[in-house]
């Protein structure tokens, strides 16, 4: 296929096995939720997705949907268009008709996973000149040599930026002005602060794909890392901690258990829990404040009906 190319970046990131190492050898255990995303990891989240319970999806795609025009309208076309953690593709779809980028970057962090999707998408838009790299967009956003020079607008929807604390979140933002340059644009989707019972059914989901999403990581950690785990010794536990204003998720372990890795031995008693991702919501004017801080300013917002989510279009100012 002509159209597509496939760039891999991912050894520049922290690796599975120092993550783990890392993170089991805290006080308060924890492991970054990128982890998650191996293939089944992929899979499982796009499962997810289409769980009555988890809301987000189904409202931003019809968000994206009927706003397509609008925001071509305001971003113009023949963009470079890079979308960090592109998962199936399904919301950039929406949007490639209207925009006609110049070329796309889909990012992931899964090698796999991304090949079949940007094979799929180059397949779809033979016009496309299709660049996918793996990457950990966490880390760092680098660009195929091959990606036109043209304005540049980043796709960040999920309200995948929930995934880091305002620290980090900032950082990020700042990485992505950076890739942007003059001129560069940002379309991002948010999840917002509602109340609680929303939230918790939302991680929740009666099927219990999420659950298995939450332990595909320690699936992980026992089939590429060779340690002796059983998923079933521990629970998937998900819940809105209104204080910090975010969901978190962890793995329980049900029973004393020891963890042994490279010599390392790693200890859990009954109860104690490994913390495996946050997700923030945010409320228009927080997100707006964190963005300005990033040195980014509103084009448009728009919020779903009753709140329930927000799509924000902002542009680089000035670099000081």
């Amino acid at each position: 296929m002509q159209n597509v190319t496939f760039h891999d970046h991912k050894q520049q990131a922290l690796s599975f096995l120092d993550a783990v190492v890392e993170g089991l050898s805290q006080e308060n255990k924890s492991i970054p939720p990128k982890f998650f995303y191996d293939e089944r990891g992929s899979e499982l989240f796009d499962r997810i997705c289409e769980q009555p319970e988890y809301y987000p999806p189904s409202v931003e795609r019809k968000m994206l949907s009927e706003l397509s025009a609008e925001i071509a309208s305001l971003t113009g076309q023949n963009r470079l268009l890079i979308e960090p953690g592109v998962g199936s593709g399904a919301k950039v779809r929406l949007l490639l008709d209207d925009l006609k980028p110049s070329a796309f970057v889909p990012m992931d962090i899964s090698f796999d996973y991304l090949k079949t999707v940007a094979t799929q998408l180059a397949a779809e838009y033979p016009w496309l000149p299709v660049h996918a790299a793996c990457v950990d967009f966490s880390h760092s956003l680098p660009l195929p040599d091959e990606a036109p020079d043209s304005p540049r607008l980043v796709f960040f929807p999920g309200s995948s930026l929930g995934n880091f604390d305002m620290t980090e979140a900032e950082a990020f933002l700042k990485l992505v002005r950076e890739v942007l340059g003059e001129e560069g644009m940002l379309l991002i989707g948010l999840d917002t602060k509602k109340p609680e019972y929303v939230l918790n059914a939302a991680y929740n989901d009666a099927a219990g794909v999420t659950a298995e999403f939450n332990k595909n990581l320690l699936h992980r950690m026992r089939d590429e890392l060779k340690i002796e785990v059983d998923p079933r010794s521990f629970d998937h536990h998900a819940f809105y901690n209104a204080a910090a204003g975010r969901i978190e998720m962890h793995l329980v372990s049900r029973r004393d258990q020891l963890l042994h890795l490279n010599g390392f031995c790693f200890e859990f008693e009954q109860g104690e829990s490994l913390h495996t991702e946050n997700s923030y919501k945010y409320e228009p004017e927080e997100f707006l404040d964190l963005a300005s801080k990033a040195g980014m300013v509103t084009v448009r917002h728009w919020l779903a009906e009753e709140g329930l989510f927000g799509i924000y279009l902002l542009e680089t100012t000035a670099l000081g």
